[in-house]
This record gives C-alpha cells, structure tokens and sequence, in this order.
C-alpha cells in the first residue's frame, strides 16, 4: 500500500474576496472539500439550498453563516455545525483568511 501523507494548510491560493474549493476526498456518497475564504461573502440575494447534507468546520479563522429563517451564525476556530439538506443559507462573511473543512453526505 503506498500511502501518502499530506497538509491542509499547504497550496492556499484562493483570490482575495474570493474562494478556492479543493476535493480531498470523494465517492459516490460522500464528498469531502477544503475552502479557503478570502474575506468572502455570498452574493446579494443568493442562497445555497443543496441536495446533500453538510457537515462544516472552521479549521482557521472567522465565518459567519445567514440562514433564509435571518438567524446568523458565528463560527471561529474548532467550531462545526451540520446544515441539513436543502436548508437555505449563505456566507454573510468571513475573516480574512478563514479555512474550513465541508463533508458532504448523500
């Protein structure tokens, strides 16, 4: 078996006020991303409503989430939360260089 050992903070390169979404890890269930957020936010009027459940953690940095119900949510280093499927939500805004892990489940 070779097995290859790799970094999660290694290979940054997501635009200033942008994002960059690398897969780590995926099959047909499961799919599990890095995002690097560069003071990001959703655009106006949009809204994530996906098909999958996702589970998310702030690996590094500030986010807060907005959901369709106005409810903001704060994350900061360590903190994960699951957003089930299909429950609308958006990035209101992250700190300057926040990394997150999303697991995305079928």
């Amino acid at each position: 078996m070779n097995v290859t050992v790799q970094n999660i903070f290694r290979d940054i390169q997501a635009p200033a006020g942008g994002e960059q979404f690398v897969t780590l890890w995926q099959n047909a269930s499961v799919k599990i991303e890095r995002i690097v957020s560069h003071s990001h936010r959703s655009p106006k009027n949009f809204w994530y409503d996906q098909g999958e459940d996702e589970w998310v953690i702030v690996l590094r940095g500030t986010a807060t989430l907005e959901f369709a119900s106005g409810e903001l949510v704060e994350l900061r280093d360590g903190d994960h939360l699951m957003i089930p499927r299909h429950l609308r939500h958006r990035v209101a805004r992250t700190g300057a260089e926040t990394i997150w892990l999303a697991v995305r489940v079928k």
